[in-house]
């Protein structure tokens, strides 16, 4: 049974940083890439990072590449996402998943955790 659990989220102000954490149980995803998405109420879900199942390669949403950073440590089987200066229109949830293609496409990624929301206040 492979389970993705994110953790880290909250309530913050706006230019506060959260680092968001994704761990994994039942898969190991320093085998596979590992991607960020969010979903804010009433929007589709887009992509906000992803990074190779080395960790040598990364990509992000073009908007957000200069704030967020995704990183992983294969030794913990954990990725991150550290996110700086933070906006009310960071607001969403933010989902972890894991995908057997190095893809910023939602649906080439096979598991997904239950999402942390995070919340940015003006």
């Amino acid at each position: 049974q492979v389970q993705l659990v994110e953790s880290g989220g909250g309530l913050v102000q706006a230019g506060d940083s959260l680092r968001l954490s994704c761990a994994s149980t039942g898969h190991r995803p320093s085998r596979t890439p590992m991607g960020w998405f969010r979903q804010a109420p009433g929007k589709e879900r887009e992509f906000v990072a992803l990074v190779s199942a080395d960790g040598q390669s990364t990509r992000y949403a073009k908007a957000l590449q200069d704030r967020f950073t995704i990183s992983r440590d294969n030794a913990k089987d954990m990725v991150y996402l550290q996110m700086n200066g933070l906006q009310p229109e960071d607001t969403a949830v933010y989902y972890c998943a894991a995908s057997r293609l190095f893809t910023i496409v939602a649906a080439s990624y096979d598991y997904w955790g239950q999402g942390t929301q995070v919340t940015v206040s003006s």
